[in-house]
């Protein structure tokens, strides 16, 4: 059960980009969460699910002896819904968030990189994506205002 929500419902799994494969999860299950729930409650479950992957992966690390593991892709997840609950619930939005997020944990300039590379645990798994998410989240909240004043 573990390794299920730390793999991301096992798109972590996935042979390639496990990365993209968890953002793309994670995007899917928060754009029905926010067709249904408001923003502030995705924001919630961000923190929520946040403070189990921690503790998850605290527990995973001192099993397998491997500090941020590919699989895992439960920080993707997390990243992408603080990015989502920033931004907003449309599915330009939403992927503004993904090119944004993915940009960013990829490239992971400034502190988001500090964080990769220096935190240990699981605040080092979780910490660069939620910096990235947050990042991305303002990025993709300026980039659909003005999608949305260039379509007026």
């Amino acid at each position: 059960m573990r390794e299920f929500f730390l793999y991301g419902l096992n798109s972590g799994l996935l042979p390639k980009a496990p990365g993209t494969w968890g953002s793309i999860v994670g995007a899917i299950i928060g754009y029905f969460i926010l067709m249904i729930l408001p923003q502030s409650t995705l924001f919630l479950l961000t923190i929520f699910i946040t403070v189990i992957a921690v503790k998850e992966i605290n527990i995973y690390e001192k099993q397998t002896g491997i500090h941020d593991d590919k699989r895992i892709v439960i920080d993707e997840i997390a990243g992408m819904w603080i990015a989502m609950s920033l931004a907003g619930g449309s599915i330009v939005a939403t992927i503004f968030s993904f090119i944004y997020f993915r940009i960013l944990d990829i490239k992971k300039p400034s502190i988001i990189g500090k964080i990769d590379e220096k935190v240990q645990g699981g605040w080092g798994v979780m910490g660069d994506d939620l910096v990235a998410g947050m990042f991305a989240g303002i990025l993709s909240a300026g980039s659909y205002a003005i999608y949305l004043k260039v379509l007026n």
